[in-house]
């Protein structure tokens, strides 16, 4: 095939609303359903930008069954008419003209001070990539029209004399298929995006009417981010929220011109919840830039202070970062500067090197006198920050120790003991037993179809791995066997080791926990069950988790064997032998059964029971796993002393 010639003719440059369909990632940072979101944002944000500057407090969004969007504002109206000064219509400037707009001079006193649009790009942006665009205008007794298809107007512009004083922006959009590879706006995002913008912008109300899902949500908060953060915050708070707030002014460099800035932010520290949003004149700076490297430094820096004089460090011991201090800290800033620089159109990080600078001391002298004024709390924050950072330094230590233990040969067979491995390699047949002692196994090992079904027994009683540190979990051998059989790793409960686990890694399709049906083996499963609800409780919420009921009695006639597991079984199996003669065997350990008697009443897909363990109610597993195995020993009497009688026929009082 034949090149074209690269010449001088090769050099073309994009016209009209070429710029943005055929580059829209370049203005909305993606041409998927992210660059979508965006172009809606950059209308929702004009709208903002007026009520800001004190005019409307309404804003409502509706979005339609055909993803069509309507933002309505209650402002001062987009001004569409002619510009003398331009000798151009102002509707052309606003959008059909990149990089034109009101917003140029907010550092110079005149309109938007603080400003969420500064670039004039984001409506010219939104109409070019829309299959239509539709604005009604209300403003200075007129109503003006303009329809737009594909980035071209039809029509110019309408003007209408109308007797309503009212006055505002109604724009009504269709985002195009042909610029963006999806259109389909969750509506988790338009929630998500108005009750921020509700929150850094006090008092002022936002609507979205969702014809779609036929919902509607309304966003208010007088008090903004204090509002904000009492309402995510629970009992577990130690501290009160804290709302503190200055404004500056100052230059990036010192050839750079001054600008105005004004801070607030509202703090608590939690034991549960944490969370650090950062917003900078309404937008919500997912990744952060100034303020983020503000808020470590200072925070850092006065809770390490703060340690240091309440000689709480050990001897020796290492500094806290930040993890540290991010574990227990909810954080909202909201900042607004006249002069901003955002690393991009998106807006999710800002650069200004005053902000960063007049935020640093800022929040390093309001900590320091606040922790100062509050010593109880301040004893509660340097305590828990501690032991924040001694968990992830423990943590770290069992991940390596973890590691340690499962490297070397990949052969499972090889490296755990008396572990019997299956032949299928296909994950979604493999099951594999876990199994009370030698003996037990070796009943199993010769009643099982060892095709698809792998045997490991439990050497003696478990751990209790909800009171026992990492350290000595994974000292146990059986522990450590047990999770190198698995396969999938280990889920360390910080937010430090996470990528310690894989499902996908797990060998198995099921994991099948089999013990004597006594007391002991009623307590062995009950430690196993416990290993994997602190150490990989993903399985049991994947549905990975079993339990192969044994049955309690072999009830025999004639040649026909029967087995109850239960007494209501019993009852049932008796009534239809009735007039036979018969004998009842009480059930004996798994490691006395025949192979025979293994396969039909354990392992035999057909014909065993198993137990799926799935928690429909996850906190209350949770809770009773902690009244029943862990620290909670009034919780634990008090149940025994409700609930022990239920339980009498399964206690050994002989």
């Amino acid at each position: 095939m034949k090149k074209t010639e690269y010449g001088n003719e090769s050099i073309t440059s994009l016209k009209g609303a070429d710029r943005v369909r055929l580059r829209p990632g370049v203005m909305f940072g993606s041409d998927g359903i992210e660059g979508c979101q965006h172009s809606v944002f950059e209308i929702l944000s004009n709208s903002i930008d007026e009520a800001r500057e004190g005019y409307g407090n309404l804003i409502v969004l509706e979005r339609f069954a055909d993803n069509s969007i309507k933002v309505t504002d209650k402002g001062r109206g987009i001004p569409v008419d002619y510009n003398e000064k331009e000798e151009r219509y102002n509707w052309e400037l606003v959008f059909c003209e990149l990089y034109a707009g009101g917003k140029y001079k907010n550092n110079s006193d005149e309109n938007y001070e603080f400003s969420l649009g500064l670039n004039g790009l984001g409506a010219c942006a939104t109409q070019y990539a829309s299959e239509y665009m539709d604005v009604v205008v209300n403003r200075d007794g007129f109503k003006y029209s303009l329809h737009f298809e594909k980035g071209e107007n039809f029509g110019g512009l309408f003007k209408e004399a109308t007797d309503s004083k009212l006055t505002g922006t109604q724009i009504t959009w269709k985002p195009d298929n042909e610029v963006f590879t999806d259109i389909n706006i969750p509506s988790e995002y338009f929630i998500s995006v108005m009750k921020k913008q509700a929150v850094v912008n006090k008092g002022l109300k936002f609507k979205f009417i969702d014809h779609k899902e036929n919902t509607n949500f309304e966003f208010v908060y007088p008090d903004g981010i204090v509002d904000y953060i009492k309402e995510i915050e629970n009992e577990k708070s130690f501290s009160e929220v804290k709302f503190i707030e200055t404004e500056k002014k100052g230059r990036d460099r010192e050839d750079k011109p001054e600008y105005k800035v004004k801070l607030s932010c509202a703090f608590a520290f939690n034991n549960e919840v944490n969370l650090i949003e950062y917003y900078h004149n309404s937008s919500f700076l997912e990744h952060g830039g100034s303020p983020d490297k503000a808020v470590k430094n200072a925070f850092v820096h006065s809770v390490d202070k703060l340690i240091k004089n309440s000689n709480k460090y050990k001897n020796n011991e290492t500094k806290i970062t930040f993890v540290d201090v991010e574990d227990s800290l909810i954080f909202v800033s909201n900042s607004f500067s006249t002069i901003t620089s955002y690393e991009n159109q998106t807006k999710k990080a800002i650069s200004n090197k005053f902000i960063q600078d007049m935020m640093t001391e800022f929040l390093k002298e309001q900590l320091d006198i606040f922790f100062i004024e509050n010593k109880t709390v301040a004893d509660k924050v340097a305590d828990q920050i501690l032991l924040n950072k001694r968990s992830r330094e423990n943590a770290e230590k069992a991940k390596i120790s973890y590691k340690k233990k499962l490297s070397g040969n990949t052969d499972v067979t090889n490296r755990v003991q008396k572990f019997i491995d299956c032949r299928t390699k296909d994950v979604t047949k493999r099951e594999v037993y876990i199994v009370e002692g030698d003996s037990a196994m070796g009943s199993c090992k010769q009643g099982r179809d060892a095709e698809f079904q792998a045997i490991i027994p439990v050497r003696g009683k478990i751990l209790n791995c909800l009171k026992a540190d990492y350290s000595k979990i994974f000292s146990s051998e059986i522990i450590t066997d047990l999770l190198k059989v698995l396969g999938c790793g280990v889920e360390i409960k910080t937010k430090h080791s996470q990528e310690m686990f894989d499902l996908n890694a797990l060998r198995w399709n099921k994991v099948i926990i089999c013990t004597d049906a006594d007391v002991d083996g009623f307590q062995i499963r009950t430690l196993i069950l416990t290993m994997l609800y602190a150490l990989v409780p993903t399985l049991i919420k994947a549905g990975k988790v079993f339990i192969a009921e044994s049955p309690l009695f072999e009830i025999t006639s004639k040649n026909e064997t029967f087995f109850a597991y239960n007494e209501a079984e019993k009852a049932e199996i008796l009534k239809k032998l009735e007039g036979q003669k018969y004998s009842i065997q009480r059930s004996k350990g798994l490691g006395e059964n025949e192979p025979d008697m293994m396969w039909r009443t354990t392992m035999n897909p057909e014909t065993r029971r198993l137990i799926k363990v799935m928690p429909q109610d996850e906190e209350t597993t949770r809770r009773m796993f902690d009244i029943l195995l862990g620290d909670n020993l009034q919780g634990r009497k008090d149940y025994i002393a409700e609930f022990g009688s239920k339980y009498l026929e399964l206690a050994d009082i002989s």
